[in-house]
């Protein structure tokens, strides 16, 4: 295994972007692993440079092939063998200020509806 090239499933594995080998080869049948912009199958060959997009959690993270592991080791080592090319997430929108209520206090009445409705941005039409 230690040539020009591994598996793609392989790879996601070694790398520790999956827990278990049967998990990466899952994720490549899914259609959430791209090599190079085409869906990739689990035995597709992975080679040094390539781009790797993974699409894990509702997250899709973009790698570029460092090195081939041989087996899989300790995060630190895996780490060696891929670069981060994933931009960093939009910066998040503050939302505007919550209204609070007591615990206990009931239903809102009509006041505090329209008051949160207000508070909300959501004026009555």
């Amino acid at each position: 295994m230690a040539g020009d090239s591994v598996r793609v499933d392989t790879w996601v594995w070694g790398v520790r972007l999956a827990k278990t080998r049967s998990q990466a080869t899952a994720v490549c049948r899914a259609g959430h692993v791209r090599v190079n912009g085409a869906t990739a199958k689990a035995a597709q060959a992975v080679r040094l440079g390539d781009e790797v997009r993974v699409r894990l959690h509702g997250f899709e993270r973009i790698y570029r092939v460092a090195g081939l592991p041989v087996r899989r080791g300790s995060a630190v080592e895996a780490a060696k063998h891929f670069e981060d090319l994933t931009p960093p997430p939009p910066p998040r929108v503050e939302r505007p200020a919550t209204v609070v209520r007591d615990p206990g206090a009931g239903r809102p009445t009509k006041r505090d509806r329209r008051d949160i409705d207000r508070l909300r941005g959501r004026e009555s039409e």
